[in-house]
Order: structure tokens, then C-alpha cells, then sequence
């Protein structure tokens, strides 16, 4: 169900490298079919954010035929080696994205900074202007492009297909700053889960809910204060005013 305050839009690119973890020990890259939950929640931060609220994706819908290419690629070797890695990237992407915003709960003295009217606005005019930060689709050498866009208003690729299956999937990561359970406050949290495309569509668990979970190490909030966001708060001011990006 749609919320009072979610944003659509269409994220699109050249190729996307949304990294499987698993492949990554050895230097080469592999990218997962599907972007996970992280790098679309990391695309809609790219569009607007602030440590006052929180982007919740709600779902994603694939646009184009799922396709990869393979390059080989000589990473920065600073032993002065030469080194040779294969990435794997899937090509030609296209998405469609569904979000909403909530209350950082765990940012108390950010509340006199929730209202919501000014950040749903701001983030709608960011939409329209393709994000205030660069835009990349899941690592900094796939430059990424946003626009607005109805959820359901073009035939996708994957509409008639009942459902796909894409196995045990990294969701993301849940750092100190937006921790719900408990037991993860003050600790970085890795989350996996199971995702299924039906027509196209996939609806993601909110973060909370992923059952499987690893603790990876002990981590501290960033403080945010008056002091150092009043800042932000006059370049919003401006951006209301001005419409600029």
C-alpha cells in the first residue's frame, strides 16, 4: 500500500554491479540479478536525505530482460603487482522504485526537524531534478540516472512471468544510527533474505523483519546537533525557495 509521503521513480543506467559479497574475497566481482535493498535505500539517499529520517524502500520493478556481460578489469595493485580481476555486471538496466520515509527514532534531538510536508516536498523536487548527489547503481563505475515516473505506467520486461525465485540474497546492512532490535544498537548488522519476483515486482520485508542476521562488529552513532546541521536546514530553506538543485 502506498504511503502518504512515498516517491516513484526510474533509476536506469548502462550496467549495474549490485555485488554478491561471497565473490568478492578474491578480488573478482559478481553482480546479484536484482538490486538488493541497500543500494536502492543508498540511490534514494543520493536523491534527498537527511539524519532526520529514514528511506524505507517498499518495492522495486524490473524494466528490462535481465542480462550480464563480463570485463576484465586491472584494479589499483598497490604492491605494484599487476593484477588482473573479472567483473561481472548486469547490463542495460532499468527500475522502477517505490519508497517512503519515517521518523529516525533514534535522532531525538533532530525532532523539531520532522515535519514532513517540507521533506516530502523537497524530495519530490529532487526526483524531478535526477537527485542532489550523484546517482550510482550499486558501485561508483556505473553512473546511474533518475527520473520521475509512475510505478506501473510502462510494460516491463517481466509483467506476464507468475514468479522468480533468486535464492538466499544480501538485504543490507543496519548501522548503529537506524538500529531497531534491541540487541543491534551500537552494533553493524548484515541482513540476508529470499526475494521473489511476481510480474516483475519485487516487495521487500521491511529491515527489521529479515530473519537471517549476522552481527559483523561493534559500531558507534554519528552525533548529529543544532550546531552542525543548520547548514543543511538554510540550503533547504534555499532549495524551497529557489527550486534549485
Amino acid at each position: 500500500m502506498e504511503k502518504e509521503n512515498s516517491i516513484t521513480f526510474k533509476v536506469y543506467g548502462i550496467r549495474a554491479l549490485f555485488s554478491d559479497p561471497v565473490t568478492r574475497a578474491g578480488g573478482e566481482k559478481f553482480s546479484y540479478q536484482v538490486p538488493t535493498y541497500q543500494a536502492l535505500k543508498g540511490i534514494t539517499e543520493s536523491i534527498y536525505w537527511k539524519p532526520t529520517l529514514v528511506w524505507v524502500i517498499d518495492r522495486v520493478r524490473v524494466m528490462k530482460p535481465i542480462q550480464t556481460e563480463s570485463q576484465a578489469v586491472r584494479p589499483i595493485d598497490y604492491t605494484g603487482g599487476n593484477t588482473l580481476s573479472i567483473y561481472t555486471y548486469v547490463r542495460d538496466v532499468e527500475y522502477h522504485v517505490q519508497a517512503h520515509f519515517e521518523w529516525n527514532e533514534n535522532r531525538p534531538e533532530l525532532a523539531h526537524d520532522r515535519n514532513e510536508n517540507k521533506h516530502f516536498f523537497i524530495a519530490k523536487r529532487m526526483v524531478d531534478r535526477g537527485g542532489r548527489r550523484d546517482i550510482f547503481l550499486g558501485t561508483r563505475e556505473c553512473q546511474g540516472y533518475v527520473e520521475p515516473c509512475e510505478f506501473m505506467e510502462e510494460k516491463g520486461f517481466y509483467d506476464e512471468i507468475p514468479e522468480l525465485s533468486f535464492g538466499t540474497m544480501v538485504h543490507g546492512l543496519t548501522y548503529p544510527d537506524e538500529a531497531v532490535r534491541e540487541e543491534e544498537r551500537g552494533k553493524l548488522t548484515a541482513r540476508f533474505w529470499r526475494p521473489v519476483m511476481k510480474n516483475g515486482i519485487i516487495d521487500f520485508v521491511r529491515p527489521e523483519a529479515c530473519e537471517i542476521r549476522r552481527t559483523l562488529r561493534d559500531m558507534s552513532m554519528n552525533h548529529f546537533d543544532d550546531h552542525n546541521s543548520q547548514g543543511v536546514e538554510d540550503l533547504e530553506e534555499l532549495f524551497l525557495q529557489e527550486g534549485v538543485k
